[in-house]
């Protein structure tokens, strides 16, 4: 029965890390449709989010046929009950970055983005700040890395900044874009906010696979405990 149970939550293992993976790349593919014009990119992301969507209750059903029937205890319990909180949110961020790319596929051959220094900084800051985390996450899930786990919860709060950076932005006098840019910049901006916040719940759920508690949103330092 063991035996059984193992390769059952590996193959729930496998179904998680893909979508990971594939949520990975299409956090990349966003960044590239935003603030580089690639609309070869938008379309790879558009399309792949069904993958993503059917991965997700592929994680789900078999979660939950674990639960039913085998009745896991202690570490086992966390590790199911965190699967299935993961799989809801590494999907939903899939949606996030198909929202971004198909916000920048719209606005073609156009940008979404005032071509101006100031959106072009926080835009690009943000993105590079989603492009580091996306390239944790697959190793923090596979390896339950809580130092890079730590990581992305720290980073989260420069995203926010930038995102209020955002409001500030379409509130100044000097705001030249149009209408429908200002629309885009509040709404994109918060899609890409909230792929960060998404990023510290993956975080907590490592650390509470590992632990068994949920880490705040700012680390402490466990030896000054």
């Amino acid at each position: 029965m063991r035996v059984i149970y193992n390769k059952e939550l590996e193959a729930v293992a496998d179904d998680l890390e893909h979508m990971t993976t594939s949520v990975r790349d299409a956090m990349h593919g966003a960044g590239k449709a935003l603030l580089d014009g690639d609309m070869e990119a938008a379309q790879k992301v558009i399309d792949g989010d069904e993958a993503i969507d059917e991965l997700e209750k592929s994680v789900t059903d078999q979660c939950v046929r674990l639960l039913a029937q085998q009745s896991p205890v202690a570490t086992d319990l966390r590790v199911v009950v965190a699967t299935l909180r993961l799989a809801s949110t590494i999907e939903r961020m899939g949606d996030l970055a198909q929202h971004i790319a198909q916000t920048a596929h719209r606005a073609y051959p156009d940008s979404a983005l005032p071509d101006d220094e100031k959106t072009r900084r926080i835009f690009t800051s943000m993105r590079a700040l989603l492009d580091v985390t996306a390239d944790r996450l697959p190793g923090m899930l596979a390896d339950r890395d809580t130092t890079l786990a730590q990581q992305v919860i720290a980073d989260d709060n420069k995203l926010d900044e930038l995102h209020q950076e955002s409001f500030d932005l379409v509130l100044d006098d000097s705001w030249k874009g149009t209408r429908q840019q200002l629309i885009d910049v509040v709404l994109t901006a918060r899609f890409m906010e909230r792929l960060g916040d998404h990023a510290v719940s993956i975080a907590r759920q490592v650390v509470y696979i590992v632990s068994g508690f949920d880490p705040s949103k700012e680390p402490r330092d466990l030896d000054e405990e």
